[in-house]
């Protein structure tokens, strides 16, 4: 008589090499991070454009700049609980389904309220597809690489944010803003069947949620590798999670702590990184170059953070990952401020621009490859994707405030300046996740 086997899941993914597949399900990811960074970046190179046709005032158009943000932290805190109920697979394939239909339409928006509509609605679906991807690779990778290998994900939002830029200055001149908005709509729609075809569900998540053992092993053996005996069980090695409520859970005493602490950095980083690539193009033009050139220099911010992404990535899977993260926060202050002491028409405006970016945008990317590691499978997805939610609202506070700060007459230096403040917040807060608890193995 034979006794059924049990297989660590856990263990048997970090055990082994990367697959062909695997490397596929990141190569998936990457696109679909990258076509959320398109939609995300977008407005802030069409806002020039599109305050002229409506001959609208900044301050309107805030509300047009500050809307998808909204919906980019509703859609994150909605889905978080529901992916950890029903899958990240189905959540996914929905999210990249409604960000394109809708960014698609805000291309006919006849005036800001309806634009505002539209762009909040396309949030809603962007906000909650990034921590879907981020979760699903997380619990596909091995943990030796995660912060390598959810930062190469994460490149894809740097140089979707990048790619845009690029594309509205060889698109505006000739076609107009509503083109360039159909264009990022369209290309999530087009790829939508290779995703509903080729991304697995969840290993993990099938394990927790007590799948068929039948289910796991051919999941498993698709995407990583190995062969598994008819009576086959499987487990994952992770903390003990009290209570069936993610929410609860996140802010219990196991995990307030490091909770609390993501929020704030992730919040703050984000304040930085919205104001700035947002608002940089139309600061840029006010002080004197054509918007085609400052929608160049504008992308050379999301550049620099492809390059910052996968720097910190790196160094996290080889360093104490808080202590990382609080470094680039610091040298993003610091080049912040040499932003701000510099005038555009210098020769290192450019490299100080592209340097930000390395710096912030980098150890925003590796935030999100640090929070999959502070919690265990069970409540992953709202503990990821809650810290986006949260941390969404710093880009709405950022989204906002540059257009208010510009109506009550600040200049270039004192709006850029003044963003070293929360990046150097964003520093201290992350060494705080050191101090008070160290970060779930998972």
């Amino acid at each position: 008589m034979s006794t059924a086997s049990t297989l660590d899941v856990r263990a048997h993914i970090n055990g082994r090499k990367m697959s062909g597949y695997q490397w596929l399900l990141l190569i998936l990811c990457f696109l679909i991070v990258a076509t959320d960074g398109i939609d995300v970046a977008i407005m802030g190179f069409l806002a020039p454009d599109i305050i002229r046709e409506w001959s609208i005032s900044r301050t309107a158009f805030g509300v047009v700049m500050s809307a998808a943000p909204v919906g980019l932290a509703i859609g994150a805190l909605v889905v978080g609980p529901l992916s950890d109920r029903f899958g990240r697979k189905k959540l996914l394939m929905a999210t990249v389904a409604w960000f394109g239909v809708f960014s698609l339409l805000s291309a006919t928006a006849p005036n800001v309220v309806v634009l505002s509509t539209l762009r909040f609605l396309t949030g809603l679906g962007l906000g909650a597809a990034m921590p879907n991807a981020t979760t699903l690779l997380s619990e596909y990778v091995p943990e030796r690489a995660r912060s390598t290998l959810l930062a190469i994900m994460f490149t894809g939002f740097n140089l979707g944010s990048a790619v845009v830029g690029f594309g509205a200055a060889a698109l505006l001149p000739h076609y107009g803003w509503r083109t360039v908005l159909a264009v990022g709509g369209a290309l999530p729609l087009l790829c939508l069947p290779f995703y509903l075809v080729l991304i697995p569900e969840s290993v993990r998540f099938l394990v927790v949620r007590k799948f068929p053992a039948e289910r796991i092993a051919r999941t498993l053996k698709k995407v990583c590798g190995g062969d598994f005996a008819a009576d086959q069980t499987f487990t994952i090695s992770e903390p003990t999670v009290y209570g069936s409520q993610p929410g609860k859970v996140l802010l219990s005493s196991s995990y307030r702590h490091i909770t609390l602490s993501l929020w704030g950095t992730y919040f703050m980083g984000l304040l930085v990184i919205y104001l700035l690539g947002g608002w940089l193009p139309t600061l840029i033009k006010d002080a004197g170059l054509p918007i085609e050139r400052a929608a160049n220099i504008t992308a050379m911010f999301q550049l620099g953070g492809t390059a910052g992404a996968l720097t910190v990535g790196f160094l996290m899977d080889r360093l104490t990952p808080a202590k990382v993260l609080a470094a680039a926060y610091i040298a993003g202050a610091f080049f912040i401020l040499l932003l701000a002491s510099g005038s555009v028409n210098s020769g290192m405006f450019a490299a100080y621009v592209l340097l930000a970016g390395f710096c912030m945008n980098g150890a925003q990317t590796g935030m999100n490859a640090f929070a999959p590691s502070c919690y265990p499978t069970v409540v992953r997805a709202t503990g990821v994707s809650w810290m986006l939610g949260v941390g969404r609202f710093g880009s709405i506070l950022g989204s906002f405030a540059g257009g208010v700060l510009l109506s009550l007459g600040w200049g270039f230096s004192a709006v850029i300046s003044v963003l070293a403040i929360p990046a150097a917040i964003a520093a201290i807060t992350i060494v705080f996740v050191r101090l008070v608890q160290r970060p779930v193995a998972a």
